[in-house]
This record gives structure tokens, C-alpha cells and sequence, in this order.
């Protein structure tokens, strides 16, 4: 008899501990179930150690209990269904370490038996069967059909996951108190199926990773729509939306940013808008087979409904599934591919309205179209790397996939005694972070420029380029200004492990050697502010290009020669050098820790490539009858080593082992045709740049590719090769600006989309997408969107009058331009021989490349074989990768984040897990979107219409008074006089 038809033990007085049935097929003995912590344990907090818990209480309850039945056990602990069906974080910046995420650096052996320990002293009662719509969907199941093997339980479980659960269509029945013949067969079943359903939350092969197992569900409900009217309008809604609004503002100072995540709010009321007023009661049942629906002709007969026509029909037609989690993470998608403007525009900014160059319409989309869809096509060929291992978590998509959970599911657990639910947790935070915004957004922003040290001496130049916000090295870290901590990405996305490193590199670099080459006077430094995104002349003023540059913006070398060198302040300088170091480091870093893992991965993908098929298959044995040695399948979730991570494969592969996936050849073909309109675009166009500069540009991309990729996949931290771009092209093309700018966009732009791809790739790996529907709406969304910013673009240039000028109304001044602009010049015209060619001043930052290529060799040959070594959770890419944020970001931005990462990823995990769990990734997501939502009110609504004008008081100003805010150098250079060499 089916589990959903339990019924309650017979007055003859049947226990339920009468039943010779083990409660874990994973388990040995009794015994060794009641073992708190042990190695046999699948995990504290799933069902099936609930329920042995439950079992043992059970045990010891008087005869008094012993005519409830199941059913009324379970009713009586409704309240403890859990939200994720897994318990434990990390759309940041950066870099990879030697030690995988949740599994080693941040899961000791001592926390996981402190964690198991302090788990098995609550008594918390089974999860609630019918609120979860894994276990819901699987009652239905077992109503319509027994199960013949434990085998065909695990399929048909893994397959129904919750639909009908979510819309109230299952659950458990009120048993038939008459059928006492059966009592106790049914208990025993019943049993059974809640122990498969622990099973299946948490399978051997489940992530190790404890970031993983809290966002992501480890059951799949392939009954889900996706392929619906309803994803692709909102999916093309949000797309044309937010690129034309980033677009138009991107050109204009101040500016406002919308980001992805405010369309991952906004479309969840839409989505379910639409059902509202598009479904009806007497609908059809509808069936969908991988997310699309399956036509039916028999449904309306069954139900004697006359066949649909006119306006029923098409209502019907846009009506298809019901809003879902997987439809929502493909609109997601969508607006994040499309929601950043295309770096292509600022080129065509430049080119037609700074070195007044004439483009037509369609160079601009060949253009922006090419540049964009390269990065797509690397992301698809390196998915066997990247998407695919269990190892690369891609911490940002967790945000996502958390809060998709949050706004669909309605599963409840205790997490240290918190009982609130993670949506109302949610709402919470959002409503405080957007109302707190006012403050330091508005009303006080000396809470934003905390610097109160500074404000006690604002002319002491000392104390500002130390204890400084604005222009100096934040060593007093402290701010209440979520944009401020959240500047360089949430530090709560961040693994703990991976914030020590960029904070060693903080300390040791900006803090200690930043200050001693300063005040030293090296390079001159001490004539300018300690901390600037600007460059300077000889003067200790702003470098002016314009000096240097003829009518036709070339470069003037006389010119050059009776005006000035260029000159950086010291932390540009470091940021330079740390750049080098950690772009050679990266590779000598990956082919050390991940060679052989590449190397594996690259021969199963030419296996692929030669048409091997990969076939779904559910774990043998199924649950009842896994075999005593099977458990040793299980990830290791306290391993320190780092041996094929990328290898890894996990229980989301398998998953997505059912659904047939996109080809290669889709990748490569899409790779060839951008390729051929690249070099059209090049060698058709006057940018100055030959087909086998486009080909050099997309070799760096290539060759850097995949370690910038794990890099961001394990920590979080973004490896930009923006800066090598530049040299590469400066030192091949030289005095070439616009091919400078082209050489950077197919580059630079290529490797950033495909690691932005490659994110959204993992959260359809994670969501359960089907590949080629993932495919198509990535695709779709990056034609639509840069098809969108080119009319855009081209509208704003007819219509807003001086735009791009000083005089232009409303502050289109294009700021963002300007500075590529400014860089194109310097690196394009100027060069880098200027720089650090033998007799110039930075020559000596050249030796960073080497040193960064070597070091990590000698970490490697030592940390290699000592497991437990804290040498090896010492990341060079992450330590020198991550201040090149500094600048624009400033030593507050690094400080304050760095405080906030260990706060909530190490004190409140160690001490609190089930919290940490629980609420981490979804109160991230809750001040991201807090933030963005008070950052668009406060500009559209009162910064934008000039209502703010005037507005001042102490809380306005005290900041601006020193010399934090001012940038003042700490030595000044006589009037008519100047620094450094007089002939060069």
C-alpha cells in the first residue's frame, strides 16, 4: 500500500518500534543511526536523521501514545518543514585558491562535530511531508502508481519534485481509520518513503560544498513549464528595458545603475499577475516534457470539454504552466545578460564624438553584436570546466538561487531559534536597507564618508592618507553605507578564506608598502595624493591629453616633450604591478593546483566532440537497498586537498544528465560567424586594427579564459585582463587609439561576458534549465538587448543637444567615455615604452611579471603533499588579483569588507550554522536589492528633478572639509617649478 494512505496503528496495540524495518538503508544498525556525529550520519539536519530521532523518542513515550498513527505525528510537527532542502553561501570580483570553498578552508573536521554535536541535542520533529513539494509531489505519485523497485522510487521521485505540492494538490490524506488489517504494512511503507525522501534531499553524490547544499535543491521537478509565452515576454520585457535604461544613463554624470537583481524582483509579482488573469478553473491539465508543453489531444475529451477556438484558444495558448522558479530563473538570466551596457557603445562614443569619426548604423551592430556574442560562444565551449565540475560553485548565482527558493517555496525550519521564514527575513531586510538608504544616500552621507578621525584634523595631510575614505587608505574601517562595503561585491558571498588573502595583500601592499615608498618620495609619489584614479603631469596637476595630442587626435611627440611625463600616484603604481604579478601568477598558479583536472576534462571533451552521448542515470540500488560500502560514495565534505575539483562531478550533473543538451557544434559555429564579422568589422572599417590584431586579442582571451573562470567560479573575485589588453596593443600597434579601443573591446569584453555567461550557465546548471532552452534565451536576450542600445544610443545622439561636451544639458557628458578615452590615448598614443620601457619611470614594475609567474610554483612544491597545511590556502591570484580595484575603490571599500566577510563567514558560521544556512545568502540578497531600490528612489526622485538643491547642513558637509576629501599631496610643488627629469 502506498506511504499517502497510512493508517493509524489498531487498538490491539501495534507499535510503531514493533516494525523490523531499518529507518536508514544506509545504516548498519540501530545503533550506529543513534550515533551523534559519526561518519555513517548523512547529515544532522536531513530527514532521515530527523526521523531516527524522532524513532528513538518514540521509544521511550508511554503506552499512552500508542494509538496515534503516523498521519497524526505528522501533523503535529507541520511547523518544522525546512525552506531549502539542504542546509549551508558565497555577483562579486576575483580569483581561485588551492582549497575548494565549502569542502576544505571552510568545513574543518572539528566544525563539522561541533555542528553535528550541537544538531543532535535539538529534538526537532520530522519535517513536514505535505508543506515540502518534493515529498508532496511524491504522495501524488504514489497514488497513481505502486513502485516496483527501490530503483523506480528514486527515478519517479527525482522526476515529480513539487508542482502539485506547491499548488495544493497533494499531500497526505486522512488515512482510513476501518483498515486496521493493514496498519502495520502501511506504517512500514510510510516509513520507507520518508527515508527515500531523506535520501533523495541529501544523495551521496549531493555538493560538498555547504554554500551548495543551502541554496540548492538536490532534487529536480522536471514537470515544470519553462518554454512558455509568458518566460519569453517578460524574459523580452526586462531585456529591452533595462539595457535602454542602463544605456541612457550610463552617458550621463551622476549616473544610476539598474541591476539585474531588481528585475528578479519586480517580474515575480508579473508572473504571477499573469496566471491570475489568464487561468481559469475548468483549464485542461497540461503536461510538459522538459520544460515545454507536450501536446495532448485526448485532455479535452477526458473531460468532455468542447475543443478550444477564438480568443479561448489563444488565451489557453499564453496561459501555458503556472509561473515557477525555473521560468523566473530563465527571465533572470535574460536581464542579466542584457542589463550592463555593451562596452561597444563607448567605443562608438568615442569614435564619433571624440575623435569625430563618421559609423554607420551598421558597423555599430556588427560591432556591439560581435563583441558581445564572442563571449557567449567561450563560455559554451569551456562548460566541461566551468559549469559542469561540482567544484565550480560560482558563489553569486547561490544569491539567486536562494532567493528563488525564498520567493517560490514555503518551507519552514528552527535555525537557532529562529522560526521567521526566509521570505518574511527577506522583506524585513529590504524594507530596512531601502529606508536606511536615505540616510548616507540622501539626508547624512557623512554615515557613507565615515571619516571621523579625519574631521578632528582635516588639514593633517598624514591623517588623511591614512585613516582616510576618500583619498586615503581606510585604516579606521568603518561605514554605514552598504554601497561602501559592497563596493568591490557582497562580503558575504565571499568565502572566508578567500577575504584573508585579499586582505593580506591589503595589509602587505597598500598598508605597509604603500605608505613607506609614499612618504619616501618614490617615483616622485609624494607630489601627488596618496590614492587617486587620476594621472598627473609634472606639476602635481591632472594630466591634460588634449596638450599632447594635434587637431586630428594624434599624438604630438614635440608636444609631449615640452609638457610632461605621465605620472601615477603610489597606489597606482602597486595596483600596476600587482596586476602583472597576478596575470602570470594565474596561469602558473591554475597549471599547478588544476593541470591534470584540465587536462582530464579536456580529453572527455573531445570525446564529446566526437558525438559521445551522456545518459541520465539514477544512483543504483535506489534507497532501500544501497549496498554497506555504497556510502562511501558520498563527496567528501571535509577534504583539505584540492584534487579534481574540476573533475568533481556532483549530484546537479546527474541531474542534468535527462535533458538533452546544447551541442558543441551550436558553440562553435556561433564562435566561426562572430569570428568572420569581427574581421570583416576590422578590415572593412577604418579602426586600424588587421585581422591578425582581432586574432591576437581573442588569443589572450583564450589563453586566459578558463583560469579567470575558476578563479571567479571558487572565490568569488574577478581577474580583468582590461589592463595587458591595453600594453598588448600598445606595444604592437602603437599610436593606434581607435584600434587600441577595438583591440580592448574584443579582448577584454570577450573574457568579461564569458565569465558573466558562464555564471548564468551555472545557475541553469543549479536551476535545472534545459540546456538548449538556456541556449536560446541567452542568445535571444543578447541580440535583443544590443540591437536595443545601438537605436538607443543613436536616438540620444540626435536628440540631446552638446551631448558628450561640457555644455551638454543634464549632465550627458558621457564621463564613463571620457576616461576610455583618456586610456586609449595614453596607451595607444603615448604607449607603454613610456611607461616602462628601459629608461622609463616605471621600468622596474616589469620584474612583477616574472616574480608572479614563479611564485606560486614554490608554494606549490611545498604545500603539494601536506594536506593540512595553511600554506595552501594561500592564493596568489586572489592576494595580488583583487586591489585592482584600487583605484576607483579605496582602502575602506577592502577594510570594511573584509570585517563583514568575517563576522558572518567565520564567527556567525562557526557559532551559528544553522543560521548561517539559513538566512546568508538571502539577507545578501536583500540589502543588494535594498540598496538598488533606495539608490533608484533617491535619484529619480529627488536628486533627478532638483529637489535636493540647496539642501545642506552638517551632516552634508563635514566630509568635504579636509584634506581626505580634497586629495591633498603631502608635498606641494612650487609655483613654476616642477618634478622629475627635465629631458626624457
Amino acid at each position: 500500500m502506498p506511504s499517502s494512505h497510512a493508517a493509524p496503528a489498531t487498538s490491539g496495540g501495534t507499535r510503531h518500534q514493533d516494525i523490523n524495518i531499518p529507518l536508514s538503508a544506509l545504516s548498519s544498525s540501530h545503533e550506529d543511526d543513534s550515533k551523534t556525529g559519526s561518519d555513517e550520519d548523512l547529515d544532522p539536519e536531513s530527514d532521515s536523521a530527523l526521523l531516527r530521532r524522532h524513532r528513538d523518542i518514540d521509544d521511550e513515550a508511554e503506552d499512552t501514545t500508542e494509538h496515534i498513527g503516523l498521519y497524526s505525528r505528522l501533523a503535529g510537527l507541520m511547523s518544522k518543514a525546512p525552506l531549502l532542502l539542504r542546509s549551508a553561501p558565497g555577483f562579486g570580483t576575483g580569483s581561485y585558491g588551492a582549497v575548494p570553498v565549502g569542502a576544505s578552508a571552510e568545513t574543518s573536521d572539528e566544525e563539522d562535530e561541533e555542528e553535528d554535536r550541537q544538531t543532535a541535542e535539538r529534538r526537532s520533529g520530522l519535517r513536514n511531508a505535505a508543506s515540502s513539494g518534493a515529498l508532496s509531489g511524491r504522495s501524488i505519485r504514489s497514488r497513481t502508481s505502486r513502485r516496483k523497485s527501490s530503483n523506480a522510487r528514486r527515478q519517479s521521485v527525482e522526476e515529480v519534485a513539487g508542482l502539485e505540492g506547491r499548488f495544493g494538490l497533494g499531500g497526505i490524506p486522512i488515512p482510513n481509520a476501518d483498515d486496521s488489517s493493514s496498519a502495520e504494512h502501511v506504517s512500514e511503507d510510510a516509513i520507507l518513503e520518508d527515508e527515500s525522501a531523506a535520501d533523495d534531499e541529501d544523495p551521496p553524490d549531493n555538493s560538498p560544498y555547504p554554500e551548495v547544499r543551502a541554496s540548492v535543491s538536490a532534487i529536480d521537478n522536471t514537470s515544470l513549464s519553462i518554454n512558455t509565452p509568458r518566460m519569453w515576454t517578460l524574459s523580452l520585457l526586462f531585456a529591452i528595458l533595462g539595457s535602454s535604461t542602463n544605456l541612457f544613463f550610463s552617458l550621463r554624470y551622476p549616473s544610476v545603475s539598474i541591476t539585474p537583481v531588481i528585475a528578479l524582483l519586480l517580474v515575480h509579482p508579473l508572473g504571477l499577475i499573469w496566471d491570475q488573469l489568464l487561468k481559469r478553473r475548468d483549464d485542461p491539465n497540461e503536461e510538459f516534457i522538459d520544460g515545454s508543453r507536450r501536446p495532448s489531444i485526448d485532455s479535452n475529451h477526458e473531460h468532455n470539454l468542447p475543443k478550444p477556438t477564438g480568443w479561448r484558444r489563444f488565451r489557453l495558448w499564453l496561459s501555458q504552466g503556472r509561473w515557477n522558479e525555473k521560468e523566473h530563473s530563465c527571465v533572470y538570466i535574460s536581464s542579466n545578460v542584457s542589463f550592463g551596457f555593451a562596452f561597444a557603445t563607448d567605443v562608438i562614443v568615442e569614435q564619433t564624438h571624440f575623435y569625430k569619426q563618421e559609423v554607420s548604423i551598421t558597423y555599430q551592430l556588427l560591432l556591439i553584436l560581435s563583441t558581445q556574442i564572442l563571449g557567449y560562444a567561450f563560455a559554451g565551449l569551456a562548460r566541461r570546466f566551468l559549469v559542469r565540475p561540482g567544484g565550480m560553485i560560482w558563489p553569486q548565482t547561490l544569491m539567486s538561487a536562494a532567493m528563488f527558493t525564498t520567493l517560490h517555496k514555503e518551507e519552514n525550519t528552527i535555525a537557532n531559534g529562529w522560526k521567521m521564514t526566509r521570505w518574511r527575513f527577506f522583506f524585513v531586510v529590504w524594507l530596512s536597507a531601502f529606508l536606511f538608504y536615505f540616510l548616507p544616500g540622501l539626508l547624512f552621507p557623512a554615515l557613507s564618508y565615515f571619516s571621523v578621525i579625519t574631521w578632528f584634523a582635516p588639514k593633517n595631510v598624514v591623517i588623511a592618507n591614512l585613516f582616510g575614505v576618500a583619498s586615503g587608505l581606510g585604516l579606521f574601517p568603518v561605514t554605514f553605507d552598504w554601497a561602501q562595503i559592497a563596493y568591490i561585491g557582497s562580503p558575504l558571498l565571499t568565502p572566508f578564506w578567500a577575504a584573508m588573502n585579499v586582505v593580506g595583500g591589503l595589509v602587505i601592499v597598500m598598508w605597509i608598502i604603500a605608505p613607506v615608498a609614499y612618504y619616501k618620495n618614490l617615483f616622485f609619489s609624494s607630489y601627488m595624493p596618496i590614492l587617486s584614479s587620476a594621472v598627473f603631469d609634472n606639476t602635481g596637476n591632472i594630466y591634460d591629453v588634449s596638450k599632447i595630442l594635434t587637431s586630428d587626435f594624434l599624438f604630438d611627440r614635440d608636444a609631449y616633450h615640452r609638457y610632461s611625463r605621465v605620472y601615477l600616484p603610489i597606489t597606482y603604481v602597486l595596483s600596476y604591478g600587482l596586476q602583472f604579478a597576478a596575470l602570470a601568477s594565474l596561469l602558473t598558479h591554475t597549471a599547478c593546483w588544476h593541470g591534470s583536472d584540465i587536462w582530464k576534462q579536456w580529453k572527455r571533451s573531445l570525446k564529446e566532440v566526437d558525438g559521445e552521448t551522456k545518459t541520465y542515470e539514477p544512483l543504483s540500488g535506489g534507497t532501500q537497498h544501497v549496498p554497506a560500502g555504497t556510502r562511501k560514495r558520498r563527496l567528501d565534505r571535509t577534504n583539505s586537498g584540492v584534487d579534481n575539483i574540476i573533475s568533481q562531478e556532483d549530484v546537479h550533473n546527474r541531474l542534468m544528465k535527462r535533458y538533452k543538451d546544447a551541442p558543441l557544434s551550436w558553440y562553435l559555429a556561433t564562435f566561426v560567424i562572430m569570428l568572420a564579422v569581427g574581421i570583416f568589422v576590422v578590415e572593412y572599417y577604418p579602426v586600424h586594427l588587421p585581422w591578425y590584431g582581432l586574432i591576437l586579442a581573442l588569443g589572450i582571451c583564450t589563453i586566459l579564459f578558463i583560469p579567470i573562470g575558476i578563479v571567479m567560479a571558487i572565490t568569488n573575485q574577478h581577474s580583468s585582463i582590461y589592463l595587458i589588453c591595453q600594453l598588448v596593443c600598445g606595444a604592437v600597434f602603437p599610436g593606434r587609439p581607435v584600434a587600441n579601443m577595438v583591440f580592448v573591446t574584443y579582448g577584454y569584453i570577450s573574457s568579461a561576458q564569458g565569465i558573466k555567461f558562464s555564471a548564468d550557465l551555472k545557475l541553469g546548471h543549479y536551476m535545472k534549465i534545459p540546456p538548449r532552452t538556456l541556449f536560446s534565451v541567452q542568445m535571444v536576450a543578447t541580440v535583443v538587448s544590443s540591437i536595443t542600445q545601438i537605436l538607443v544610443l543613436n536616438w540620444m545622439f540626435a536628440n540631446v543637444p552638446n551631448i558628450c561636451t561640457p555644455q551638454a544639458i543634464n549632465g550627458f557628458v558621457c564621463p564613463l567615455a571620457r576616461v576610455h578615452f583618456n586610456g586609449s590615448i595614453l596607451w595607444g598614443v603615448v604607449g607603454p615604452k613610456e611607461f616602462f620601457g628601459p629608461n622609463a619611470t616605471y621600468h622596474i614594475l616589469v620584474w612583477c611579471f616574472p616574480f608572479g609567474a614563479v611564485a606560486p610554483v614554490f608554494l606549490w612544491l611545498y604545500a603539494r603533499n601536506r594536506k593540512k597545511n595553511i600554506v595552501r590556502k594561500i592564493n596568489l591570484p586572489v592576494l595580488f588579483g583583487s586591489l585592482s580595484w584600487i583605484p576607483p575603490a579605496t582602502g575602506l571599500n577592502f577594510s570594511v569588507w573584509a570585517l563583514v566577510c568575517y563576522i558572518f563567514n567565520y564567527v556567525v558560521k562557526k557559532r551559528a550554522t544553522a543560521w548561517w544556512a539559513k538566512y546568508t545568502m538571502t539577507l545578501s540578497a536583500a540589502l543588494d536589492s535594498g540598496l538598488a531600490f533606495g539608490l533608484v528612489v533617491v535619484f529619480f526622485g529627488f536628486v533627478y528633478p532638483g529637489w535636493m538643491e540647496g539642501f545642506k547642513w552638517w551632516g552634508t558637509e563635514i566630509y568635504k572639509l579636509g584634506c581626505d576629501w580634497n586629495a591633498c599631496p603631502y608635498r606641494v610643488v612650487p609655483a613654476g617649478e616642477h618634478f622629475g627629469p627635465d629631458n626624457w
